[in-house]
């Protein structure tokens, strides 16, 4: 289940890059692929869920958990900026990705 989680949370990380590229442009990013990036984090997530309600998760699965909870609301104060047809702070950008990047790899690093 980890590794279909992780691989869900790769195809969300190139969708992603896309719309930060657009945001770091000066772009507004397409609010359906902010959908399907978002789909494809909550999917992630709920993978995740079901590996640790199980109880026999390595405490690195918490940990990207955790991480990619806290780039998941990151995500939602991006997706309020995109409502309010604004574009969002190019750090709070940055930052969400770096937080998403470093849950993803320490998910990866159980996996190899």
């Amino acid at each position: 289940m980890l590794s279909y989680a992780v691989v869900i949370f790769a195809v969300a990380a190139v969708g992603g890059l896309v719309l930060a590229a657009h945001v770091l442009r000066n772009k507004f990013a397409p609010w359906a692929l902010s959908l399907l990036h978002a789909l494809l984090g909550a999917a992630g997530l709920v993978l995740l869920i079901t590996l640790l309600v199980r109880g026999n998760a390595p405490q690195q699965v918490m940990i990207g958990f955790v991480l990619l909870l806290v780039a998941a609301l990151g995500g939602f104060f991006l997706a309020s900026f995109h409502a309010r047809k604004k574009l969002p702070p190019k750090a709070v950008v940055v930052i969400h990705a770096g937080v998403a990047v470093a849950g993803f790899l320490t998910l990866a690093s159980v996996l190899l």
